[in-house]
């Protein structure tokens, strides 16, 4: 089943599982919750609980939350091509821009990736024939 004879729920749930895949694969550990919305031409990930015990002490530590943003955005940045290849896949869109941050006072990840094409629109156009 090709991403665009789906559902936008489907899809949506689709990049979550495979994002949360990604997490476990490349960075240890997957979120305990994952959400995915397709918006236009914008796809938000919102991952809960993706600090590592380990981070969350350092977290609590002078410094420490700069620390755990430093080192996941450079986990990111290297496996940054992955993640567009997922997105890619799953929707047939191409990736303009990928944005992301991390809360080390809530272990809450954000992905947005911005594309080239309103998605939304065109899954509504597939549902609606």
């Amino acid at each position: 089943m090709t991403s665009l004879k789906k559902t936008k729920g489907q899809l949506e749930a689709d990049i979550s599982a495979a994002v949360t895949q990604f997490e476990r694969e490349h960075l240890g550990r997957g979120p305990k919750e994952s959400r995915t919305f397709i918006i236009q031409d914008m796809i938000l990930i919102r991952l809960k609980g993706v600090l590592t015990p380990a981070e969350e002490q350092l977290a609590a530590e002078k410094d420490g939350a700069q620390l755990i943003k430093q080192v996941r955005m450079r986990l990111i940045e290297s496996s940054r091509s992955l993640l567009e290849k997922i997105v890619k896949e799953k929707t047939g869109a191409e990736i303009k821009s990928l944005h992301t941050d991390i809360s080390s006072r809530t272990g809450e990840r954000v992905f947005v990736f911005c594309l080239n094409k309103d998605l939304e629109e065109e899954l509504k156009k597939n549902f609606t024939a």
